[in-house]
């Protein structure tokens, strides 16, 4: 008995040092573990999830305690006592869960070692029998040091747990056992390897064969036999490769974007898994980072599984100047354990990652096409006209009232605001557009690619477009930074056309069309010299021809005819 007690007190107190010690590296994680035990579907006990980080915290600094004073022979009785019972508990929740299948993972290792349901039962079940031992043999528990010395242990072991968690908890875990780790890949964390096994199905068919029903079992090649199929039922039997990162998505109005963002060079990525428990002073840090990451030339965006209106709610208080985009809550859980962190990604690859707290220590390179003259102010400002120069536009463009009520509501916005005058609105919205973008354009700089950024650097174009007796003011200035590279030259190209097809000329590009509900039908505006229109179109940056621009305008059907100024005037 002594030798098996000196045995299973080694064993066991071992187990629960490094079992704690991983939960206790990442207790939020564990404590994401405790709520899904917590869910109402499982054992019903919500009114614990408030508190389930605390819980976390206490367990595992307990587990860790635990392991010492088992294995110093410190307070044997109360320690084989509180082993016992936490054994048992434990045993109880872990068959709960692989009977019932509710719970996929007890999240006893974290994310160092998956175990199944059943694995981590079979796993509690030997940790009880060596418990047992333990129990019915505590008087071979005898201390390895004197009273003072085990107390002092303890106290230094409880002083570092403590001192451990509240590291973790206020920066990251210090080890990363998770498939987002710093130097993993994205892309290939979500790919699966060639001759990866591939899981197995038997297949029950069931025949009707001369009036008698007959069931053949294959693992799914159809049987051949002379019958009428009946019905057939598949069971697993195997589960087959799954990749560790299999449910990463980046989306924008039910758009997967992953790809596109995953292609991306030098990207930061803002995450903010739930915006209702989001810890909002760190957004002092993300938005000064991420400003300055935008001066740098670097891509910003965000990723949330909080809703979009929730989303822009958080961009305008913080001041932010980057989009959201939608992730799964549990995938962006899984990423980063801040609310909010932010991550660098290159091609998919992670090359840093921290905590809210730890943001300002981003590393951040001055890259080529870096704007170190990003006027965040003006910005904003833009980004919020930009919006405005379409609120009502798209209702107004709606061919029916019922288009117009789906847009609306699509929109988020209330019945009075999708019916009505809604032109009159627009126009008083234009009106006020026009006057910050006027004042702007006094001062003689265009806010293009360098002050505001991309997209941003189109809100003044749209604002001056839309009001087409303001452009002989200001077409010379959209030119020039047309040229500079701060606005594309395409929108200058369309400018210019509206312009010249205003004053009853011939336009340079072909963009601009007209559309009558009568004989005239559709047509492309009159074009200088319209032969070589394709060559001054690819100059500009068009990437369509004009036979091809026609048809995306008009429809399939649509076929380009030259016209001159005087027959459009005749018709």
């Amino acid at each position: 008995m002594r030798n098996l007690v000196g045995v299973s007190r080694i064993f066991v107190g071992i187990f629960f040092l490094i079992s704690g010690f991983i939960k206790l590296n990442d207790p939020v994680g564990f404590s994401f573990k405790l709520k899904d035990y917590f869910a109402p579907d499982v054992l019903n006990l919500e009114f614990l999830v408030p508190y389930a980080l605390l819980i976390a915290v206490l367990i595992v600094v307990y587990e860790v305690l635990l392991g010492v004073m088992i294995i110093i022979g410190y307070a044997r009785k109360f320690a084989v006592w509180s082993l016992l019972l936490m054994i048992v508990f434990f045993t109880f929740l872990t068959f709960y869960s692989a009977y019932t299948g509710k719970v996929t993972d007890c999240g006893c290792f974290g994310d160092a070692l998956k175990l199944t349901p059943w694995e981590s039962f079979y796993k509690d079940i030997g940790l009880l029998v060596l418990i047992l031992i333990l129990f019915l043999g505590q008087k071979h528990l005898w201390p390895f040091f004197s009273k003072l010395v085990n107390r002092a242990i303890v106290l230094v072991s409880l002083i570092a747990c403590l001192l451990f968690t509240y590291y973790v908890l206020q920066h990251l875990p210090a080890i990363d056992f998770r498939a987002y780790k710093i130097g993993a890949n994205i892309q290939d964390g979500m790919s699966v390897p060639e001759g990866a096994p591939l899981p197995i199905y038997n297949y029950a068919w069931k025949f009707n064969i001369d009036g008698e029903e007959k069931v053949i079992t294959t693992t799914g090649d159809y049987p051949q036999v002379d019958g009428e199929l009946v019905s057939y039922e598949t069971e697993l039997i195997q589960e087959g490769y799954e990749p560790p990162i299999h449910d990463f998505t980046i989306e924008k109005n039910g758009e997967d974007m992953s790809s596109t963002w995953l292609a991306q060079e030098n990207l930061i990525v803002v995450v903010a898994y739930s915006l209702i428990n989001t810890e909002n002073q760190g957004f002092d840090n993300i938005r000064a980072i991420t400003n300055q990451a935008l001066k740098n030339g670097y891509k910003v965006i965000g990723v949330s599984a909080s809703s979009e209106a929730e989303t822009d709610a958080l961009l305008e208080k913080h001041s932010l100047n980057f989009d959201f985009y939608f992730c799964d809550e549990t995938t962006l859980k899984t990423i980063v354990r801040s609310n909010p962190g932010v991550l660098e990604l290159s091609k998919g690859t992670i090359l840093q990652k921290l905590h809210w707290n730890d943001a300002l220590d981003l590393k951040l390179k001055t890259l080529e096409g870096a704007m170190p003259d990003l006027d965040f102010t003006i910005k904003r400002r833009l980004d919020s006209i930009a919006v405005l120069d379409q609120r009502y536009r798209q209702l107004i463009m709606a061919s029916t009232e019922e288009e117009r009520v789906r847009i609306g509501k699509e929109m988020g916005l209330e019945a009075a605001d999708y019916t009505g005058d809604l032109w009159g609105r627009q126009i008083a919205i234009d009106t006020s557009n026009l006057k910050y973008v006027e004042a702007l354009l006094s001062k003689g700089i265009y806010p293009g690619k360098s002050m505001v950024g991309e997209p941003t650097n189109m809100a003044a174009w749209y604002v001056i477009q839309h009001n087409p007796e303001r452009i002989p003011m200001h077409l010379d200035m959209m030119k020039a930074a047309g040229k500079k590279g701060e606005l594309p030259f395409t929108a200058v190209a369309m400018m210019e056309d509206r312009y010249l097809m205003n004053l009853g000329k011939e336009q340079e590009y072909g963009t601009q069309g007209m559309s009558y509900n009568d004989e005239r039908g559709s047509f492309i505006w009159p074009i200088r010299d319209a032969a070589n229109v394709n060559q001054r179109r690819a100059e500009a940056g068009f990437t369509r021809t004009l036979e091809e621009y026609a048809v995306a305008l008009y429809g399939e059907d649509f076929v380009y005819e030259p016209l001159t100024i005087d027959q459009v005037k005749q018709e």
